[in-house]
């Protein structure tokens, strides 16, 4: 997710399982003219399913008539580790929260293009073909 000054980015460090044959690491990246982090995540297949079941959740959301609510949508399911908090509001809002290492969040504003969502699902499916059994 990018707008033209900053990043919030997630990363497949290996597509070979880091610690459990159902878990891999991930990095989550923010990158602006303020900051340059890096979270090392662990996801699994069904978290991507998940981010799957998000991004259907955001599209719904931005073709619904405005009635004030704002869709919060976090992945991996907050209680993680480390995980985004998605809010889907104007400007778009993307939370990165570190649950159990430091207990830091950072929060950045980000000016999506409309073109982000299909980009989105296209890397998504680019990294579930990746990971696939028997692939």
């Amino acid at each position: 997710m990018a707008d033209g000054s900053q990043v919030v980015s997630v990363w497949l460090a290996d597509c070979v399982p880091a610690w459990d044959p159902d878990y891999y690491a991930a990095d989550i990246d923010i990158t602006s003219d303020f900051l340059n982090v890096q979270l090392r995540i662990l996801v699994t297949l069904e978290d991507l399913d998940h981010w799957t079941g998000a991004l259907d959740r955001i599209e719904a959301d931005e073709l619904q008539a405005a009635d004030g609510h704002v869709l919060t949508v976090d992945w991996p399911p907050a209680g993680n580790d480390g995980y985004l908090r998605f809010i889907a509001d104007d400007p778009y809002v993307v939370e990165v929260h570190d649950q159990t290492q430091t207990r830091i969040s950072v929060r950045v504003p980000l000016d999506m293009d409309e073109g982000w969502i299909p980009e989105a699902r296209q890397r998504l499916r680019d990294v579930q073909r990746l990971l696939s059994p028997g692939d």
